[in-house]
């Protein structure tokens, strides 16, 4: 005789516990333990009762091995479908991490009213693309030659976004990115296919719903993020399991929403940190991607203004095709230095001010800085020493001129501040924030509007009226009919960042800026020569992603090599090393660097080309696993000693160690 058998993921931060538990399934439970539904069940080695998901059902035999049996049903909804259970299995692995790691941060909690409120609903109706939207998106992609084809042939692509904003139907300026993804998501809606739309933050959404809104039905649109009330996010969620299709679109996450018939996934700037993953195993929405469009088909679509290296090495590979426009538009830069004898040469150029001076009589002016608040750093003024607290050493700044120092640490006024090296009593700014900056202008432009956008001060957009736009990197607001002139500040402190990707970062920061701009408008880079500015002068963004390639290539820097991090107690991680040499003995010896030990324990990093990854991250994580279940418990009545356990993270941007 045979026994239904229930084979669950145990919802649990433990890494020895990320396989597939077999349970009983009991008589009453029979119709409703089917594959995807949350259920709780008994962990011996806790002594509880725990949630998880019964992924699969299997047979076993009357008389084998006693199995626990399943406690409850949590619900009958299949919230983990077999696609997304065999994604995150996949991407998991990849990065040595916990399959139940990554569905907690996809699947949302159980709202049981949105559950109610969904079976009373119904199943959702195919959205209805009229004939005109379908022939907008058509026109829209043909600037891109072999755009809709590949799209049909369910191809990877590399797409240049065109640098300037648009007005769609709505009335609300957008980027003419934005307008590209909409048209790309309109057309795969129209095919009768899903599309997932995956965008750094709140910013990017409200543009590509700007650009999608009057061209599709409302509710064809399921916005997807951790944002929203917990009630919403799990009716969007809801939403996805349906057979119907629809235009998904989110941060980070939503690229494992669990849609139906995917026919598109499109990332938007992936070179923005925000779309990499920070909590465990820290996937990036790219590398997810990736793996999602080999398992499950569909068509995907790397687009920005600036072309990252990982995606540049897919494309010198073959695994993602460069599509061109038709008509290649850059943004108009100017490269702006500095006269000798310039009264405000040290930071803004004549020409830059003039630029300025006549774009303001006909619209708003955008001014990029490197920073936010009054005066970030403060320095002495006779030796140039950074100027610290004597309490704490934590770096003083000012709110205004000829203000007190504040510690940025502990917040104490150093009233009787003196210099440790020289003992001058006289501090000055050796940094200017957005607030000083706007104090400056507004000096320099006297009458004209001044808006300051920051992270203490957020504004999405800005009218047509004439005004100076202060705007940290990243914070840039958007302006109706775009920009008169655009000046980027600061662009020299922001390259001496001690970061691989430094360059990389300023190139898509400064193309972001410019492409906010009007048509023709003036972009000007101050102070800023070598190759990043020459990149953005002649709008070849992709060639210098080459050119870093190339130059990584020898130094087996990422993303030529994968890079794996692993931290902890120094004998966990020596071990784990000791492992991987006999593991993958075709390691050399210039692999591994470390282990060095720091303040948080020791850390080693491990090179490793991508064909070797799937061995390398099996090894890892068995060291994390056995490392893991190593661990005694403390006898009856002593204290739990704190462990430095092991950790391995995969895939790490740079070399730091």
């Amino acid at each position: 005789m045979t026994l239904p058998v229930a084979r669950v993921l145990i919802d649990s931060p433990l890494p020895q516990l990320d396989r597939l538990f077999d349970y009983a399934i009991p008589p009453e439970f029979d119709g409703l333990a089917q594959p995807g539904v949350r259920v709780k069940v008994p962990l011996r080695s806790a002594g509880r009762v725990v949630e998880g998901y019964l992924v699969e059902r299997a047979v076993g035999e009357e008389g084998g091995r006693p199995l626990s049996e399943i406690e409850d049903v949590v619900s009958s909804v299949p919230v983990l479908t077999p696609e997304l259970y065999r994604l995150v299995r996949r991407v998991a692995d990849r990065a040595a991490g916990s399959a139940g790691d990554i569905l907690r941060l996809v699947i949302p909690k159980r709202m049981v009213r949105a559950e109610k409120v969904w079976a009373a609903s119904g199943a959702p109706q195919t959205p209805a693309v009229d004939e005109a939207a379908a022939s907008w998106a058509t026109t829209r992609l043909a600037a891109f030659p072999g755009l809709a084809e590949a799209l049909r042939e369910d191809g990877r692509l590399a797409i240049d976004a065109p640098p300037h904003p648009i007005r769609p139907p709505s009335g609300q300026d957008v980027g003419a990115w934005a307008d590209l993804l909409a048209a790309l998501a309109v057309d795969t809606l129209a095919r009768g296919r899903t599309a997932v739309v995956v965008v750094p933050d709140h910013r990017d959404r409200a543009q590509v719903e700007a650009a999608l809104a009057g061209r599709v039905p409302p509710d064809a649109v399921v916005r997807h993020d951790a944002a929203q009330p917990s009630p919403a996010r799990y009716a969007a969620y809801l939403r996805t399991l349906a057979d119907a299709p629809c235009i998904v679109l989110g941060n980070r996450s939503a690229v494992y929403a669990p849609a139906r018939d995917l026919g598109l996934v499109a990332i938007w700037d992936d070179g923005d940190p925000l779309l990499a993953e920070q909590l465990s195993p820290g996937v990036h929405a790219r590398d997810a991607a990736l793996q999602r469009q080999e398992l499950d088909g569909g068509a995907l679509v790397f687009a920005g203004h600036t072309r990252t290296t990982d995606v540049e090495r897919l494309v010198a590979v073959g695994w993602v095709r460069d599509l061109p426009a038709r008509r290649r538009v850059g943004a108009r830069v100017i490269l702006s230095a500095t006269r000798e004898g310039e009264s405000r040469g040290t930071r803004v150029p004549s020409s830059a001010y003039a630029a300025a001076r006549e774009a303001l009589a006909q619209g708003p002016v955008l001014v990029q800085v490197a920073r936010p608040g009054y005066a970030p750093v403060l320095v002495c003024a006779e030796c140039r020493h950074p100027a610290r607290c004597r309490h704490c050493a934590g770096p003083l700044h000012a709110r205004g001129a000829g203000a007190v120092p504040v510690c940025t640490w502990c917040g104490r006024s150093a009233l009787a501040w003196r210099c440790s090296e020289c003992d001058s009593d006289r501090v000055r700014m050796a940094s200017s924030g957005s607030e000083r900056t706007a104090d400056e202008l507004g000096r320099a432009f006297p009458g004209t509007r001044i808006i300051v956008a920051d992270g203490e001060h957020p504004v999405l957009r800005v009218d047509d009226r004439p005004a100076l736009v202060v705007a940290t990197r990243g914070g840039e607001p958007i302006a109706e009919g775009g920009y008169r002139a655009v000046i980027l500040l600061d662009g020299d402190r922001m390259l001496m960042a001690d970061d691989l990707r430094i360059g990389e970062s300023c190139l898509r920061w400064w193309s972001n800026a410019a492409a906010l701009a009007a048509p023709g408008a003036p972009v000007h880079l101050v102070g800023v020569t070598g190759a990043v500015a020459r990149a953005l002068a002649t709008w070849t963004q992709p060639a210098y992603a080459r050119a870093e390639l190339a130059d990584r290539q020898p130094l087996r820097m990422p993303p030529t090599v994968r890079v794996a991090a692993v931290s902890g107690a120094r004998r966990s991680v020596e071990t784990a090393l000791e492992k991987l040499r006999d593991d993958v003995p075709e390691l050399d010896a210039q692999a591994i660097l470390g282990p060095v030990d720091g303040e948080e324990g020791t850390r080693a990093l491990v090179r490793f080309e991508y064909a070797r990854g799937a061995r390398v991250t099996e090894s890892l994580r068995a060291s994390v696993v056995s490392d893991a279940v190593s661990g005694r418990r403390p006898p009856r009545g002593k204290a739990p000693v704190r462990r430095n356990t092991l950790r391995v993270r995969v895939d790490v941007p740079d070399l730091e160690l």
